[in-house]
Parts: structure tokens; C-alpha cells; sequence
């Protein structure tokens, strides 16, 4: 399906169905072990968090990963009061909405950070920490057919993502995005997975708000616990860990 192209807020592309390399890549990435180094910055902040003991409260773990100005994070403690609600952005700009600085900042359940995502899903998945539940809302799609790596669902540290374990729920204004990102969820857990229509009466973040007033369509792609435990198992059993 082409996305229709010059409407406010609609994403632009020359890509007009799921891109032929997505296979490829996904294949690639499971089958290797990344070795980037890590993003020095988000190294210290997830340090400061893990010695504040925010890790180790014993309360589930939900992660709002491209959390903006952590108005979604804040709305999901309120919605998981016994669960701790971190969300982590790494535009300082985005942050200091919300009166982030600088580290990380706690109010209750809530906590924002400035990281690098690929980074600290990767500093997670080295600690052992698993989610009770993982939030990607409106990631950026990196449109262009030559930027499919950039993708989530593309990019090497994908494998780290799915380990994270949790419920996993996606959720974005491009159609071929959610086509791709369940598509590669399916390539590496054999699970049937599929994007759905999505609507909601008011938006969980700014970006979504700006959706739904502008009659966006939205899509979902949810991702059950048992697949992404069942894709810790193997990964941890055997085969590249990164």
C-alpha cells in the first residue's frame, strides 16, 4: 500500500510496500554478535540509575522507549501504579519539557533519562533485566529505502529488544512501519504477528494527541510475553547474544 504523500504529518516515502532487504537484515542480525561500542554518556546514566536501586525494587519493569517529553511515561505509572515506569529519550531538548537536566529523575513510580536506546536496551539485557511490559510509540521511521537499518526492526541491537522480554507494543502513523516490525518479529520468533488498526479516544503522548485530531490512521503491533520469553530461552540457550 503507497503512503499518500504532502498531508500534514503523514510520513513521505518512495517505499511503497515492505522492503525487499528486511529479510536479509533480520536474518543477519540474529545471526551475529554486534560489537559497537556503547555510547560512553548513556553508560554513566544508566549507571547512576543502577546504583540508586530503581532496578532492584522488585516491582515489574515498564519501558517507554522514545518516551518524547515523558508525557506517555508519566500517563502509563499513573495507569501501572505497582510497576516502576522508566522512559528514556535521548533528545535533552524533548526532556527538559518535563525538567530533566541532566541524569535521570524519579517523581513516584516515574523515571526519565537521557540514553542512547540502543545502548541502554543493551546495558539492560547484560544486567539480566527483563520487562514486564516495553512501549515503542512513534518511532522515528527513517523513510527513506535506504535508511531500512536505521529501523528498529532492522537494526542489530533488534535481537536485544526482543530479549528484553514483556509484552511489546508498537505503535505508529505508517503502515509499511508496522508491516516491517511485525514481519521481523514473526522472522524471529516463528510467531504469528500482525499490525492492527489502532484508535483511542485521546492521545497517550504529544505525537499521538497530533494524530488523532489530524483523523491519522494509527496501527498497533502487540507482541505476547510467551514469545518474547520464548525467544529469551533460545537466545540464552544458544547462538549470538548480540
Amino acid at each position: 500500500m503507497e503512503q499518500k504523500r504532502n498531508s500534514p504529518g503523514l510520513v513521505n516515502s518512495s517505499q511503497a510496500r515492505v522492503h525487499p532487504n528486511l529479510e536479509r537484515q533480520v536474518s543477519k542480525h540474529l545471526e551475529s554478535r554486534w560489537m559497537q561500542p556503547l555510547h560512553r554518556p548513556s553508560i554513566q546514566t544508566y549507571a547512576s540509575l543502577k546504583d540508586s536501586g530503581a532496578l532492584l525494587e522488585g516491582a515489574p519493569l515498564i519501558l517507554d522507549s522514545g518516551c518524547g517529553t515523558g508525557a506517555s511515561t508519566r500517563r502509563l505509572a499513573l495507569q501501572f501504579p505497582a510497576s516502576t515506569v522508566i522512559g528514556v529519550d535521548q533528545s535533552q531538548v524533548r526532556l527538559a519539557k518535563s525538567g530533566l537536566s541532566q541524569g535521570f529523575q524519579r517523581e513516584g513510580n516515574c523515571i526519565l533519562l537521557r540514553a542512547e536506546l540502543a545502548t541502554f536496551w543493551r546495558l539492560l539485557r547484560g544486567d539480566g533485566v527483563t520487562l514486564q511490559r516495553h512501549y515503542l510509540l512513534y518511532p522515528n521511521p527513517w523513510p527513506k529505502p535506504g535508511h531500512l537499518s536505521r529501523r528498529w526492526h532492522a537494526h542489530p541491537v533488534f535481537p536485544h529488544l526482543l530479549a528484553l522480554g514483556g509484552e511489546i507494543e508498537m505503535r505508529c502513523n505508517w503502515e509499511i512501519y508496522a508491516m516491517e516490525f511485525a514481519l521481523a518479529v514473526s522472522l524471529a520468533t516463528g510467531a504469528d504477528v500482525s499490525p492492527k488498526p489502532f484508535q483511542a479516544a485521546q492521545g497517550i503522548s504529544p505525537f499521538e494527541q497530533k494524530y488523532l485530531q489530524r483523523g491519522q490512521e494509527l496501527f498497533v503491533v502487540n507482541v505476547g510475553r510467551e514469545v518474547t520469553r520464548s525467544f529469551f530461552c533460545a537466545r540464552s540457550s544458544g547462538g549470538p547474544s548480540g
